[in-house]
């Protein structure tokens, strides 16, 4: 152990032992906190004042009183005990428990909705309490609500249900004085997925500084996949302000921790893969945090943590904000109705307007048909027959390559020891016979937006999970797996039967339409590695994906064989010729890889050509 290291640890010790002997001098028993606690003991026992009946504390209990004191201050105290009471709220929708421990919702079950295992959505972590408030206190105690007990004795009874358009209202509070008090107001609804918060602070100037209280959700929504990573990988937590989002991924090992601030505040939520939790509420000028970390779990998994807290200041007197809490699935329709679209996964702008077109017209066709495999299906061959006009130009060049093929190869092998002779003869070639040999990139291009918001809206939507299609496939939005190893190859642990005939179908197209020998290996590998990738994807991205394929192979050999447009090398030749865009740039690099050849040769010439131009430039 060197010097540095000694000293350091030297100090450490000095520290803890120096902060251990101030926290036992700070909390001995004194006469004034004896005497709050005995004031809280003449409160619990008001109903008989007579002095053989108050018990006399020993030395424990004080210990515990004035710890309790510490915690809670003079204000909060009395609030701090007491016996716990849950309502039960039941609707259409869900399930929620209501403690009266910082008047939270300590259980959301949802109806219509399961977890991998079979029992009942329930989004809220076991033996946590959620929508509570938190600050520090005048007298700079750290106040959770959650530890004080709100009185609930405004309602009669523990269990209520509501249905349809009824609504259930009621109040509970924290009350100091006759004219103090710290109330929240709940209004729930018979078929919604959120309810409304009222929070009343009256005349509580001298309880809670002008900074207010913070109005807040932690450790973010209970996991309910089979697959934590895949679901951590969807979880989030945003504040929304003036139309613009700022969101948290905690995706690194370390926390973050973000202030949002705005002029007008839309929202702040949290979400899940298929769930979210959300805030809503008037507010000018304010400040959202939000705060992420992601942790390793015993059996490999990951779990990802989110909060969020909205700052809410306190002008004085009697001051009420309102607040609207959604809790529940991110279903596009009911997401979008409510201004929360931003929780939705369907990429950057352009790709959002692509989205939520693709997942309207899902839905449409899901309104006939029950099935959602069938549904993916008929999309397939839907959005087929739309590309088409794009994707024709594509196969066209593909026939066109093909017909060109035997000659291409007479070239190369002519001229297989001069690259430069062989690639100017086969430039040639594509300009006598009118063939753009990138002529079918252009179409792929501009057909890829497509293709990658079809695989964030099938990644992520709702209406896929746990949704069965057809023999060996009861659940689209997970891997259809028929092979398990039983072991991790690469990150691959199984294949997935739609995965590979998703490949096969791969195979097929690509030997319908690669025709340079060169390349004749991509055949192969190609089909193999996306098999392997997409092994781990959902089985309605697959499904997809194969039912493509499977019409795009059609379509090939539909304009190879069977086109009354079918084209000969002949019919090439005569079709009038339009030197395309990327023609001239490619003959334009022949033409300097020829000029740059022609300069090697009289190398020395060039250079004092150039040598000279440079002299007379600096000159100038």
């Amino acid at each position: 152990m060197d010097k540095n290291n000694l000293i350091a640890i030297l100090l450490i010790g000095s520290i803890i032992i120096g902060y251990s002997l101030w926290m036992s001098s700070t909390q001995e028993a004194n006469p004034e906190n004896i005497k709050k606690f005995n004031e809280r003991v003449d409160s619990l026992n008001s109903e008989d004042d007579s002095a053989e009946k108050i018990k006399v504390q020993d030395e424990v209990e004080l210990t515990d009183s004035v710890s309790m004191t510490n915690k809670f201050g003079k204000s909060f105290l009395p609030f701090a005990t007491g016996q716990e009471r849950v309502i039960t709220i039941e609707t259409d929708l869900y399930t929620a428990k209501l403690s009266s421990k910082g008047a939270s919702i300590a259980r959301w079950e949802l109806k219509e909705y399961d977890q991998w295992h079979g029992k009942k959505s329930q989004l809220i972590w076991e033996n946590d309490k959620q929508v509570f408030l938190n600050f520090l206190s005048q007298e700079g105690k750290r106040i959770d609500t959650r530890d004080l007990f709100f009185d609930m004795s405004k309602l009669n009874k523990d269990y209520y249900k509501i249905t349809g358009d009824q609504k259930l209202s009621f109040s509970t509070s924290l009350d100091f004085e006759e004219v103090k008090s710290l109330t929240k107001n709940f209004v729930f609804y018979g078929d919604k997925y959120h309810f409304e918060t009222d929070v009343k602070l009256q005349n509580l100037d001298n309880i809670l500084p002008k900074r207010g209280y913070n109005f807040s959700w932690v450790n973010g929504l209970k996991y309910q996949e089979y697959n934590t990573i895949d679901e951590s990988n969807s979880g989030l937590a945003l504040a929304s302000f003036n139309g613009e989002a700022r969101e948290i991924d905690a995706t690194d090992d370390e926390d973050i921790k973000i202030a949002a601030k705005g002029n007008t505040f839309d929202f702040a939520g949290i979400k899940s893969k298929y769930f979210a939790v959300a805030f809503k509420t008037e507010m000018k000028n304010g400040t959202v945090d939000l705060y992420g970390s992601k942790r390793l779990t015993d059996n490999e998994g990951l779990i990802e943590h989110y909060d969020m807290q909205i700052r809410v200041p306190y002008e004085g007197g009697t001051q009420t904000n309102s607040f609207l809490v959604y809790i529940g699935p991110l279903e596009s329709d009911i997401i979008e109705s409510y201004g929360f679209g931003s929780l939705m996964d369907y990429g950057w702008w352009i790709f959002r307007y692509i989205g939520l077109t693709i997942f309207h017209i899902l839905s449409f066709i899901q309104t006939f048909i029950s099935n959602w495999g069938i549904t993916i299906i008929i999309f397939s061959i839907f959005l087929k027959v739309l590309l088409y006009p794009l994707s024709a130009p594509q196969m066209r060049s593909s026939q066109k390559m093909k017909l060109l093929a035997p000659q291409i190869t007479k070239i190369r092998e002519k001229y297989k020891d001069d690259m430069q002779k062989q690639q100017k003869e086969t430039m040639a070639l594509y300009s006598e016979y009118g063939v753009n040999p990138m002529g079918g990139c252009l179409p792929m291009l501009l057909q890829m937006p497509i293709l990658y918001t079809l695989w964030t809206v099938f990644r992520s939507n709702i209406n896929l999970r746990q949704a069965d299609f057809a023999f060996w496939i009861h659940d689209l939005s997970i891997p259809d797996t028929i092979v398990d190893f039983g072991f991790s190859i690469m990150g691959l642990k199984s294949i997935s039967g739609l995965a590979l005939a998703m490949g096969v179908t791969m195979f097929i197209q690509q030997k319908l339409t690669i025709t340079d020998p060169r390349q004749k290996s991509l055949v192969y590998m190609m089909p193999i590695m996306f098999t392997l990738m997409f092994s781990s994807f959902p089985s309605g991205l697959n499904l997809y994906y194969f039912m493509f394929n499977l019409i795009g192979i059609g379509q090939q050999i539909y304009i190879n064989k069977f086109s009354k447009a079918t084209l000969s090398l002949e019919q090439m030749k005569q079709t009038p010729k339009k030197e395309s865009w990327i023609q001239k740039k490619m003959a334009q690099a022949q033409e300097m890889a020829e000029m740059q050849q022609k300069g090697k040769s009289g190398g020395s010439t060039m250079n004092k050509i150039l040598k000279e131009q440079k002299n007379k430039n600096k000159k100038k």
